[in-house]
């Protein structure tokens, strides 16, 4: 009994207590008789008390947005928080000028601008019991410095995560019974609105979100000048800055540097430093070396970081980092303003990142590591040969095709393939709207195409791959880029670069490093950078232990390894 009244007060079934309130959700027919496959139909409308609420966070209403219907058979959390490539089926279509005057907006197996996932229609859902709710992700209208006008989502605070993203806007979930012979009208109210993850006070915005400054973690957040021209409004970038212990003691001493590259931060600091956690004790403790750490804040329209360069279709976001962000950090804390005092490190993106930045800015940073690094050779752009391979999903022989694998689990078992992420994409957000891994790579790498948004390397249904787009991916090929500068960028190598991976990497990253490896062994001049394998690791690989071989480097051993390389290079 009491195991029964506490399942009833869970999200779901508490909501049950509201259903008089919930009864015009769902139309009779569906209620008492089917109609049938063919009159299968959704129906979504936006309530006024969340259309205000988007335009009190400074959002455009009428609504330009995508328009999602979401079910899951799992009551433990609202469907739009089982969102994933692995996770439950969902279909999204672009909306225009959606308001609480649009009476409703239609979606059925009829409307042929409907991409769903896994399912590509409704009437193929296996027949059980679902919880159904709608949702809007809202875009605003850029109108860029190139001449093309663009409706994207912007970041919020979230990290460019459309179903958590504030001033979205969702129904409540309802239980219905769905089939090839239980189908009907149901209609979903967007009542709820995603609040601000901080609440906003006089003069913030959402961009990059606002965290709240601690005794050990400072938030910084500055208006890009270049970021905005580009974009046609303002753009915000910022830093989660870890200080030091007796930082506040010594007011005269100034730190070296780790500038730490990875996905968007939020709020967390650098290394996951948190009270009560290993790295927390450590770095407090007097035996930690003394470095200030930094993590960028740089969110934008496509994803949730922006691979630290500048993009024809992301933005002069190198630039901002490097010509704004750091001298405003630099300037304001005290940082040894020295390359050999400014080290880069990241893991996966944020490898990418970390080296991206060593071999486009060499004498600006010192030594750098790059763990498991997304692609630095598009030879293996994962397992696709982006210059070559006339199709990115599929693998063709004379009588079969095998979908190419995105995913592994260490073992080799294949999580997912390339066709189904990028499915998963495609039906979160069209023209690489998605803030997804495949489109960012896309986004940062493509020329602009003819309609403003990034020119396709590959179909997104077929996967037939555009080779004069590829081409044009050499200025983002690390490999390429190194080799055709080797002689500028040796001398700023030299002793200087880190990079490791499993060898097992979850994501297929250890093909790329070989071929830079390969490079390396016959470079001439010749440069000292180190690779570490991790044998059968998967994702995301930092190099051994130097105490507990065989076992991955913990963050506390990498300070460590750090403030040496720092000590040795000082001058």
């Amino acid at each position: 009994m009491f195991a029964l009244l506490k399942k009833m007060l869970t999200w779901p079934y508490w909501r049950l207590a509201l259903i008089p309130s919930l009864l015009f959700l769902v139309s009779g027919p569906a209620a008492v008789k089917p109609p049938g496959v063919a009159s299968l139909e959704f129906r979504v409308r936006l309530s006024q008390q969340a259309a205000d609420e988007i335009a009190n966070l400074g959002l455009h209403v009428p609504v330009d947005g995508r328009l999602f219907i979401i079910v899951s058979q799992d009551d433990e959390s609202e469907p739009r928080e089982q969102i994933d490539v692995t996770g439950v089926p969902f279909w999204g279509k672009d909306v225009f000028g959606f308001s609480p005057k649009t009476k409703w907006i239609s979606m059925n197996d009829k409307d042929g601008e409907i991409i769903g996932y896994p399912f590509a229609k409704f009437s193929m859902l296996p027949e059980g019991d679902y919880w159904v709710q709608a949702f809007l992700t809202v875009y605003t209208k850029f109108h860029r410095a190139d001449g093309f006008t663009l409706l994207m989502h912007q970041d919020a605070g979230e990290g460019q995560w459309q179903f958590e993203s504030p001033g979205n806007a969702y129904s409540e979930p309802i239980l219905v019974h769905l089939g090839p012979k239980k189908w009907g009208k149901i209609n979903l109210e967007l009542t709820k609105v995603i609040p601000p993850i901080q609440e906003l006070r006089p003069g913030e915005v959402l961009q990059q979100g606002n965290p709240r400054d601690t005794e050990w973690v400072k938030y910084v957040k500055i208006k890009s000048e270049v970021v905005s021209a580009f974009w046609g409004q303002d753009m915000y970038i910022g830093a989660n800055i870890l200080l030091p212990k007796g930082y506040y003691d010594n007011p005269d001493q100034y730190y070296p540097v780790i500038y730490l590259q990875g996905h968007f931060p939020g709020a967390g600091a650098p290394f996951g430093f948190r009270p009560g956690n290993a790295f927390y004790n450590f770095w407090v403790s007097d035996n930690a070396p003394r470095f200030i750490a930094v993590t960028f804040r740089d969110a934008n329209p496509y994803y949730d970081t922006s691979y630290s360069v500048d993009s024809a279709n992301v933005g002069p976001y190198g630039t901002a980092i490097l010509t704004e962000l750091i001298p405003y950090i630099e300037t304001n804390f005290r940082i040894e303003r020295q390359p050999y005092a400014r080290l880069l490190a990241g893991g996966s993106t944020g490898g990418w990142e970390a080296l991206a930045m060593k071999v486009f800015w060499p004498d600006f940073f010192g030594g750098t590591w790059a763990w498991c690094p997304d692609g630095i050779d598009f030879h293996y752009h994962q397992l696709v040969n982006v210059y070559e391979d006339e199709n990115a999903y599929y693998r063709f022989y004379d009588y079969i095709k095998v979908e190419r694998p995105s995913s592994r689990r260490a073992d080799g078992n294949i999580n997912f393939t390339m066709k189904q992420e990028n499915d998963w994409e495609r039906a979160m957000g069209t023209n690489d709207r998605s803030g997804g891994q495949w489109d960012i790579w896309e986004a940062v790498y493509s020329p602009v195409g003819p309609d403003g948004y990034p020119a396709p390397v590959w179909d997104p249904v077929s996967g037939a791959m555009d080779h004069s787009v590829a081409e044009a991916w050499r200025a983002y090929d690390l490999n390429y880029y190194m080799q055709q500068n080797w002689s500028a960028l040796q001398p700023y190598l030299d002793g200087q670069l880190t990079i490791t991976t499993g060898m097992m990497d979850t994501y297929f990253l250890e093909e790329a490093v070989y071929l830079f490896e390969e490079f390396v062994k016959t470079a001439n001049p010749p440069a000292d950078i180190k690779f570490d394998y991790g044998f059968r690791k998967p994702h995301c690989w930092r190099g051994e232990s130097p105490t507990n071989p065989g076992q991955q480097m913990s963050y506390q051993e990498f300070i460590q390894v750090a403030w040496d390389w720092y000590v040795a290079h000082k001058p």
